[in-house]
């Protein structure tokens, strides 16, 4: 059975880049009806935060990425670590080592002159160190050791076969000189002992998989299959980062970003089917099968997170966007009566209405603002398109719309009316209606605004004083 890890450090929030990796090691356990677990790498003890762990967590459970096992937490887990690491003692696959930092500061330097890599150069193997006495006072480490000769060799999923030389590898530290075990030590005895069959994961840690195989090797297990994706490069060819903005998945959702739309992109950050653009969560399980991955960094694209998020927002129940918009809407200062009120427009209508025109659930928010607010045009709109000339139509298309079927072909048909009697083109009388009953100079189609809002309102715009901005 495949079985799938996502494990992030909660050094911070849930980053996009964590969120397409975790998003990959998911779709790959569905699609072939494995298990994807959740493990929280949090042995950074001073790094790693309560609130970054909830982050995380906040996280995966907008995206409905939702484990089947875990969250795990590696501090929980510290007994067992220090078991294997006393059996490694025994077996001799690991041994201590008295080294001081002054020490192997002094070797690589040495090294270093020589022209060599920088590396741990065994001293304190069995075999090197007979005779020697552990310096008082120095607490040792614990190091794997790494087969001599040979070399590491696995097919990567991603990138295809991979090989590094044992040479190149010195004898890692697996536990520090104050028993706590190290980071990839760690993550082989979790995947080891979660029977992970596939890991997915940034190609930044492709410089650790040959320690953590060895390891594991030596452990008696199997290895994984590892696939190691690129990195995500923000909109100027760069590592992303913070200063390209929202690189919190939970920001997007403050942004107004629907989590199907952002799934729906992240999935297409270094993996491909064809030339789909748009799919459900359902395609992408269905399709997913670990090929079709890229080997070249993904540029991150804000534009297109936009355009594919408004291709989402148009296909959504128009009750269910008036449900995401209206907490949007009372935190911009629309008042809880004003979006009940007896006479106030169905907030699902408003929606259809302006879904085709917002690329994110805050931008139609700010759209659906006009109809649940008083009007506070700008006295700049009034003085250039409320002239003399017009208030007379205005008087004339109240008078009509108060005997009106209130429809928005009947609306329309008042205006036109209204139009021909004083001899005006659309934009002359539009213009200033839009003024006078929503506070801006544009608008949706406004027969189709008017028709939103009660009969009474409206006709009570178009007659009263207009209360421009101070």
């Amino acid at each position: 059975m495949v079985r799938t890890r996502f494990a992030p450090s909660p050094t911070g929030f849930l980053h996009i880049g964590g969120a397409r990796t975790a998003l990959f090691a998911w779709a790959y356990a569905r699609h072939f009806a494995g298990t994807f677990i959740l493990r929280i790498e949090d042995t950074d003890l001073e790094r790693s935060t309560p609130e970054a762990v909830q982050a995380i967590l906040d996280g995966m459970k907008w995206l409905s990425l939702d484990p089947d096992e875990g969250p795990f937490f590696q501090t929980q887990r510290m007994d067992r670590y220090r078991q294997v690491i006393a059996r490694m003692l025994t077996e001799g696959t690991a041994y201590r080592c008295w080294s001081s930092p002054g020490e192997l500061d002094a070797m690589r330097e040495a090294q270093r002159a020589q022209g060599l890599k920088p590396r741990y150069d065994g001293r304190w193997r069995p075999e090197n160190s007979k005779g020697y006495a552990p310096p008082a006072g120095v607490q040792p480490v614990v190091r794997f050791r790494n087969p001599e000769g040979g070399a590491v060799v696995w097919n990567d999923l991603v990138k295809g076969p991979i090989s590094i030389s044992n040479d190149e590898l010195d004898d890692l530290v697996i536990a520090r000189s104050d028993d706590t075990p190290t980071y990839n030590f760690c993550v082989v005895v979790d995947d080891l002992d979660m029977q992970i069959t596939h890991v997915i994961r940034g190609d930044d840690h492709v410089n650790n998989t040959p320690r953590q195989i060895n390891i594991l090797k030596a452990l008696g297990g199997v290895p994984p299959s590892y696939g190691h994706v690129p990195m995500i490069h923000g909109d100027d060819g760069q590592k992303l980062s913070k200063r390209h903005g929202a690189v919190s998945v939970m920001q997007y959702d403050e942004d107004g970003f629907l989590p199907e739309a952002v799934i729906n992109y992240l999935a297409r950050l270094g993996w491909s089917h064809g030339d789909d653009e748009v799919f459900s969560r359902t395609d992408l399980v269905a399709w997913f099968d670990g090929s079709h991955l890229s080997n070249s960094p993904s540029q991150f694209d804000t534009g297109k997170l936009r355009w594919l998020n408004q291709q989402y927002l148009k296909r959504a129940d128009d009750a269910w966007l008036a449900a995401a918009i209206r907490p949007r809407l009372i935190c911009a200062g629309v008042h809880a009566v004003a979006l009940a009120g007896r006479d106030a427009p169905d907030l699902s209508h408003v929606c259809a209405l302006l879904k085709d025109r917002a690329a994110t659930l805050n931008e139609l928010a700010d759209s659906a603002h006009m109809f649940y607010a008083d009007p506070r045009p700008r006295a700049e709109d009034l003085a250039v398109h409320l002239t003399e000339a017009v208030r007379p139509a205005l008087g004339t298309l109240a008078a009509l719309l108060r005997d009106a079927a209130w429809t928005r072909e009947a609306v329309q048909a008042a205006l036109k009316q209204a139009l021909a009697a004083h001899a005006l083109k659309m934009p002359q009388l539009a213009i200033p209606v839009r003024l006078l009953v929503f506070g801006l100079a544009q608008t949706p189609s406004v027969d189709a605004c008017l028709a939103l809002l009660s009969r009474e309102r409206v006709i009570e715009r178009l007659l009263a004083p207009p209360n421009p901005q101070a």
